[in-house]
This record gives C-alpha cells, structure tokens and sequence, in this order.
C-alpha cells in the first residue's frame, strides 16, 4: 500500500524546504511565519489521566494539542484547563474524536487500558495519522502483529511507551550483549515486584457507574459487564478482560533490556506457574519459563520471569546482592550482567570471582529522548524510534503476551509446555488457548483491525 498523501508528508516536506529557507535568514517574513505555524505537529491524546497526563503534556511540549478524548469526564476538565490544551477539542469517544478531526489531526498519543489499544491505534493509523500508543502495545498477541502489519502498510511513524528504550544505559547494555561481551549467554532471569494491585480474586459488587464515567465507552472492546470500583482507574490491569497483569504492566520495561540485547522475539516454548486464577483475574504470582533460539544461531537459551513475590536466586550474582526487587540478571560464560530496577539503565558486570568489573566500550546510539525521537519521525528527521511498531515494539509485546499464553493454561496451578509456531501464531499442541492470542469483540471495534 503507498504511502497516505497528507498533513504527516506536507510537514517532511515543510520541515525540508524550512530548514533550506532558513538557513542564514534569522528574521521570518509573514510568508515564513505561515510556514512556521503549518510544520507544527497537531495532536490528539486519547486518554488524558494517570499516564495520559504525562504522554500528552510530552506531546504539547512537541507541538500542538488539538483535540483530547477521554471516558471520564472529570478527567477531561481537569486537562482541558492545563497550559497548551486550552483551544482542544474534547471528546469522550475516540472514533468521533478522529472522525470529526482526522483532516485537523497529524498525531495521535493512546493512553488507555490495554484492551482499547490496539482499535484506537489501528483506526488512527488508517487514517494516516502518526501513532503512539503505552505499553503493552496491545491486549493480544494477534492485535501485535496486525499493528506491525498496519504500520508497514502505511508507513505511518510509531512508538510504543517503554520509555527506558531512549536511555543511554540502557543502550550500551544490549550493545554490549550484541557484542557477545558476557561470553556465550547460558541463560536470562528476568524479575518484577508487580503485582502493587489487587489480582487473583472475584470480582468487585456491581454498581452505578457514576455520572462522570462513560462506562460504554471504557468497556470499548470488552465483553459487557457491570461497572464496579477497582477497575477504573487503575486496578483494570489485573483482569483478563482489561489488562495484562503483572507481565504486561512491566516486561515492557524489565524485559526491555535483554530483548533488545538477545533478541528475544518469537520463543520456542512457553510454560508457567503460579497460584492459580479463575480466568477472569490474573494470579497473585507467577514463573513463567520461555525458550529461544539461541542468539549465536545454535542451540536454545532459557529465560525465566518472575512476578508476585517470586524472585531469580540471588547466588546467581556471585556474591554481590539484589539492590532492588526488580531487574534481570543475564548470566554469561565470562561475566554477569545484573540490571537492577525496572528500565533497564542500571547495571553492574559480575565476574566468576564475585567482582565488579569495568565495562568494555561499545557503540550506541543515543537518543534525543523518547518521545522527541516519534516527534522527529513524524517531521521526517529520522527514519524510526526505536521503540517503533515494525521493527521493536510489535515483537516485544508478542513475547511478553506470549509468558500470559502460558499463564491462561494454568489455571489450576501449572501448564504444559506449550509449542509455539511463530510465523502462523499457533499453539501447536494447545488450541485451548487460541482463544487469547486472538479474541472476540464487543460492537465495531474489530473491524478498524480488518485487513
């Protein structure tokens, strides 16, 4: 599919003659100024509270905010009055949002529960519109890889919100994992304090959903169920319907690192643990074993997750102790590699003796910042974040969603090893859980995914 002709290419291409024009000229005429004030990127923020707040005030820091969606209306108030969002447009509904706006609209910044992700960001980037959307990139593992395929078939800049992706140390860990630095990697252990909600138990009495809340329009995608306090808005991640745990909350960021090192797309196997659910709550706790094509390209890698409480053995570091209830430890042939909290930045090199060492100089990439780097793929400055849809985040979600796979088929306690065929997202020997990997939908909200 070519490439939407529209505000997205005028501003490359405004950006470009600008920066000609420009060059040695200090004082705009009025012909400039026009041209100034049409290369600035407009926004839309669907989802404006909790990280919403923060991900639209980045995007009004970039550019301009022209329209902001969200379910509750005291949320919405509350962000219309803030410096820079004062001439937007509200709306409760993201579908009237980007239907009355799309030709206004260059951006869209998605900040809702996870199971709203993928419809809002699908029909955005239809529309031609840039797209960032939080982390997990999306509710299910086929909503991941219809994004990737969206965004290749538009051509539209993307980014998910793992914003531990933009730091420097972050980079130079996985450039020297690249570099095969540790030695031969025997094995991954990768860990979080989450769950900080509750999760693993009934659900809440039914209410009246009070009057500022457009419960329709929360449910979105989801199966129709009574409003009830503890899903909006925050507790909504410990539900099936709504969230994705532990893992989806958090691997984003804890398994950012050794993806982007190890290259842990597409595992082999998956199988879990835990304290058991009900299929409609995530377990209080979880282990979760996954298998990899080794990155050499011979043999398998084992990588280990733990949430709930559950934690790596602390004699994996030699000697050395946990600094934090979250990190990864990536234990090779020569050295270890211990990360330590949740973005991967942190990090300290482990010898076979016990011994911190210095570590090796490697090259990186540093970035601008993480929403600068969406910003300067929207104007044309750079050909993709890191973190974008195609290349990074779509794969890294799949793998994450993949560990809630395993977790599904363990209701009672424990699931077999399940065999995974990456290229025709299958569970080869476990059709029962193909119903997670790809779900039903509630109204019209599948059909922005439709090929």
């Amino acid at each position: 599919m070519p490439r939407p002709s529209n505000r997205r290419d005028f501003l490359k291409t405004s950006a470009a003659i600008g920066a000609a024009v420009y060059v040695g000229h200090p004082t705009l005429n009025a012909q400039d100024e026009e041209r100034s004030a049409n290369t600035r990127v407009a926004y839309a923020c669907v989802g404006v509270g909790g990280k919403g707040a923060s991900d639209s005030a980045d995007a009004s820091k970039h550019g301009d905010i022209v329209a902001i969606c969200d379910v509750d209306d005291r949320t919405l108030t509350k962000a219309g009055v803030r410096p820079g969002f004062k001439e937007a447009e509200k709306f409760n509904d993201f579908r009237e949002m980007l239907d009355k706006m799309g030709d206004k609209i260059d951006a869209v910044t998605i900040s809702t529960p996870d199971h709203t992700h993928a419809p809002a960001a699908a029909m955005a980037m239809k529309m031609g519109k840039a797209c960032f959307c939080q982390k997990p990139l999306t509710h299910t593992v086929w909503e991941a890889r219809r994004l990737q395929e969206i965004a290749e078939e538009t051509g539209v800049a993307t980014m998910m919100g793992n914003q531990g992706t933009s730091y420097d140390g972050l980079r130079r860990a996985a450039a020297l994992l690249k570099a095969g630095k540790i030695g031969r990697v025997k094995e991954a252990h990768i860990f979080t304090n989450r769950p900080i909600w509750p999760q693993g138990g009934p659900r809440p009495e039914p209410q009246q959903a009070p009057p500022h809340v457009h419960w329709d329009l929360w449910l979105s995608a989801a199966p129709e169920r009574p409003y009830a306090d503890g899903y909006h808005p925050f507790a909504w991640r410990g539900w099936w319907d709504f969230g994705t745990g532990a893992l989806g909350d958090m691997a984003c960021h804890t398994f950012n690192m050794p993806f982007a090192g190890l290259n842990l797309a597409n595992p082999k196997t998956i199988q879990a643990v835990c304290t058991g659910h009900n299929m409609d709550s995530y377990p209080q706790s979880s282990k979760i074993d996954f298998e990899f094509d080794h990155p050499s390209g011979e043999g398998m890698m084992p990588v280990y997750w733990y949430d709930g409480g559950n934690q790596a053995d602390e004699s994996l570091l030699k000697g050395q102790k946990f600094q934090h209830k979250s990190g990864s430890i990536i234990v090779g042939e020569d050295l270890t590699l211990y990360s330590f909290g949740d973005y991967g930045e942190n990090w300290i090199l482990i010898d076979a003796d016990g011994n911190t060492v210095d570590p090796p100089e490697v090259e990186f990439e540093k970035s601008p910042g993480h929403f600068t780097e969406f910003h300067e793929t929207i104007i044309g400055e750079r050909d993709h974040a890191m973190s974008n849809f195609q290349k990074y985040a779509g794969a890294l979600t799949e793998t994450i969603l993949l560990g809630n796979l395993a977790v599904w088929a363990a209701a009672s306690g424990e699931s077999k090893k399940i065999e995974w065929d990456a290229e025709n997202l299958t569970a080869t020997n476990a059709p029962e859980v193909m119903n997670v990997v790809k779900k039903e939908y509630r109204g019209d909200y599948g059909s922005y995914l439709d090929a």
